[in-house]
């Protein structure tokens, strides 16, 4: 399909007749019915079914939708992009980050830069450990900040911060707390583990494995912030980076860092053969200044 005939797709779809669809994008009904109907006959696919008055998508209409919508997200992040370097202004930073980050730091971050850079337009998206790599291949993204860098991977990566493995908890849980804590507190408590969760993860079992030290598991969260989340529901305690931490705190909450302490690096990672923006270097001091204060 081309572009023209994305666009009517996707519009069908989401409004659910060629009335509708029409209205959306401002052309006629005729108009509607021709594009989609070359569309299906360019896939040889049968894209919708009609019933009182509606179209039903087929499963193969179901199918193409989500990848029918990335390309939408991105024709429009070009337009914005064309529209302000028309107007004279800044163009397109495209950043992923995990989730960890993107509670506080990234936006932080972007919040600075906007107060002396207003004609830039972010393309802020979270992406997970094994996302990164795949949508700086896909060209979704300039930059992946990240705790880790892809092994054998085409890649070029700077190292803009450093964080820590921190235990978040109810005080009420542990109100005795030292400032540090360390594993061995931890025994015979109810733990929500991160070992699956990535680098981190392998950062924390391996500690675990040198200590010979055994966590009591209670649950296992994939990721920080759904770790953060069961705390505050009171089902245990939980090591995570301290970026996460310090955005989940919340009344009742506290977090200690580790002793000895379990650092990590965070990088700036883009492709080797398509360096950033020039934009991106300036963003990048900032955000490693906010990951320095936090």
């Amino acid at each position: 399909m081309n572009l023209r005939q994305i666009e009517i797709f996707h519009a069908v779809y989401l409004h659910g007749t060629v009335s509708a669809a029409a209205r959306a994008l401002n052309v006629s009904q005729p108009s509607v019915t021709k594009v989609l109907r070359h569309a299906e006959q360019s896939i040889g696919l049968t894209l919708f079914e009609r019933a009182k008055g509606r179209l039903i998508p087929t499963q193969d209409a179901r199918t193409l939708f989500e990848e029918v919508s990335d390309v939408q997200d991105r024709v429009r992040s070009f337009r914005r992009a064309c529209q302000n370097l028309k107007k004279g202004e800044g163009g397109l930073l495209r950043i992923s980050s995990l989730p960890s980050l993107g509670l506080a730091a990234i936006p932080k971050a972007v919040a600075r830069y906007i107060e002396g850079h207003e004609r830039i337009l972010f393309d802020l998206q979270t992406a997970h450990h094994d996302d990164i790599l795949r949508r700086l291949y896909e060209r979704t993204t300039d930059i992946a900040i990240s705790f880790d860098v892809p092994a054998s991977a085409p890649v070029t990566h700077k190292v803009i911060g450093e964080g820590e493995l921190v235990v978040l908890f109810r005080e009420e849980d542990f109100p005795d707390a030292p400032p540090r804590l360390h594993l061995e507190d931890l025994q015979g408590r109810d733990i929500i583990s991160p070992v699956q969760s990535g680098p981190i993860g392998d950062l924390l079992a391996a500690e675990l494995d040198r200590l010979g030290i055994a966590l009591t598991e209670s649950i296992s969260a994939r990721t920080y912030y759904v770790a953060a989340g069961l705390v505050r529901a009171g089902l245990g305690m939980a090591i995570v980076d301290n970026f996460t931490a310090e955005a989940s705190i919340a009344e009742g909450l506290v977090n200690r860092p580790l002793q000895p302490a379990l650092t990590f690096n965070i990088n700036a990672v883009h492709l080797e053969n398509r360096p950033p923006p020039h934009a991106a270097n300036d963003f990048l001091e900032l955000l490693s200044q906010v990951l320095d204060e936090m």
